[in-house]
Parts: structure tokens; sequence; C-alpha cells
């Protein structure tokens, strides 16, 4: 039994100012549907939202060639002393490899080991993760900070691999938005008083290496316009309750952009960086 697709979605699109409890918001469970975990049923889904006309023979171009993306967890890579930045020179070999293949290297908001501090600030003494269980107060405006994608951006720029490689490109997804306005800011301000900390304005690194997946309950509309609507890609959470019940009107919270504009962000960014353009 799991909650139904879209059932949080007018949460995170309005907030909560009933005060409804977690099981309230997402209201009635419904068993789980093949769709949900069946790879053929998913497609049949998918069929229906009009997702994969293009699809299966993008699918085949990919599977033909190779891989076209990879996922990296957004934390420090764990060592057997010590943990450190995937953005290290050290790790350069495998970035160089990266960037020869052209992928596009995903970033899934994940455990990426931050609950040790929360845990540390209110006295808990195990270092599970319990992602679902509720939250307290200290812990939701904690997470609203979004520490470990911030962290893991700045040290792709600031530590200099995006500079090394700069024709890698970067997708953090299902970590929202709310943390690039505030991110570039501090860029902005530490590349003002330290200019020699750095090989390149950080910003305009940023600008060329990284683009974003905002949640559909945010100002898709403002990051467009600040970082232009080639840094911005659509994404569907589908069937998780938070997502949307219908992926596809992802496109109602861009009225005000051009026809091209609203191409881009829906899938003509991640076409491109998926080198499936010609597809």
């Amino acid at each position: 039994m799991v909650a139904a697709p879209g059932a949080q979605a007018d949460y995170f699109k309005n907030g909560n100012p009933d005060g409804k409890s977690r099981r309230e918001i997402l209201g009635k469970p419904i068993k789980s549907l093949p769709a949900f975990r069946d790879p053929v049923e998913r497609l049949k889904v998918m069929d229906d939202l009009g997702l994969v006309d293009e699809a299966i023979r993008e699918l085949d171009y990919v599977v033909e060639r190779g891989a076209r993306v990879i996922l990296v967890r957004p934390a420090p890579v764990q060592g057997l002393i010590s943990t450190r930045s995937p953005a290290l020179p050290e790790f350069d070999p495998f970035w160089a490899k990266v960037a020869e293949a052209g992928l596009l290297v995903g970033m899934h908001a994940s455990d990426s080991g931050y609950q040790k501090y929360i845990n540390e600030w209110e006295g808990i003494r195990t270092g599970e993760m319990l992602p679902f269980r509720n939250v307290s107060g200290f812990q939701q405006i904690m997470q609203h900070f979004s520490r470990p994608v911030v962290d893991t951006v700045t040290s792709l720029i600031a530590h200099g691999l995006c500079t090394r490689f700069p024709t890698l490109r970067f997708a953090p997804v299902e970590n929202g938005s709310s943390w690039v306005r505030p991110l570039l800011d501090a860029f902005e301000h530490a590349y003002f008083f330290a200019p020699n900390a750095f090989e390149e304005n950080p910003i305009d690194v940023f600008m060329r290496n990284i683009v974003v997946h905002p949640f559909h309950e945010e100002d898709t509309i403002g990051l467009c316009r600040l970082l232009g609507s080639e840094r911005v890609i659509f994404g569907s959470d589908w069937p998780h309750p938070e997502g949307l019940a219908d992926p596809l009107s992802f496109v109602d919270e861009l009225e005000g952009l051009s026809d091209q504009d609203q191409a881009k962000v829906m899938g003509g960014n991640l076409a491109q960086l998926l080198h499936l353009e010609a597809a």
C-alpha cells in the first residue's frame, strides 16, 4: 500500500496552513500498481501519458552506443581512512573518462551522510537516516538549506573540477532549486573578496557546467530568468506522492515563457545533454 501519485502536490504547492498530519496530507493509500515497479507496465503508462512516442527509439539509440548519463551521490567519497570530495585532483582519471565519453552526471537527492550532523544537534545516537519518519522542527528547517547539494556543487566548482574539465555537465535532480540563488550570492561574495582563490569566476563556471531541476511548486519562471532557460530541466517524481499526478502538467508552470523556451525546459535541454538532439 502506497500514497497515490500527486497526493502531496497541494502540500508542496501551498504548504500546510491547517496543520494537517502526515496521514491526512497523504490521504487514503492505494494498492501499488504494477507500473510502479514493472518496466513493461511502466512503459504502458508512459505511452498513455504521451511520454514514450520517441522513448523506445531513443532507448535503442542509447543502448547501441553506451550510457549517456551516470548517477553520483552528492556527498564526499568514502575512504578507508577519511572522506574527501570527489572533485579533488586524485579522482581526475575518472572524470577524464566521463568527459571523454560526454556523459551527463546526475546527482539525485540521497543519503549523503548528513544525518549525523542533525543527530549531533538533537542528541540522537543512531546514525541511521530515516527520511520518512516524522521530523522535528529543527530538522525541517535544516533540510530547507539543501546542504548536501550546496556543498557538492560548491566543491565541484571551488575545488576546480569544472575548470579542469569544462565540458562536464552536472544535473542535480530532486534537490529543487531554492538553493541556487543563495549559492550564487555566496559565489559572488567569495570571488569579490578573494578572486585569487579561483581560476575562474565561480558564477561563470556554474552557468557553464550545472543544470538545475526545480520542484513543481517552486518559481520555475524566476529560475529561468536567473540562469537562462537552457540551464533548467523538467523532471517528474511520478508515481511519488510529492510529484504531479500528471507529469506533463509541469508545463503549466512555464506560462509566460516563449514556446521555444518551454520546449527547452520540457525536454530539449535534456536531449542536448544526452546528445540525442539528432535522434
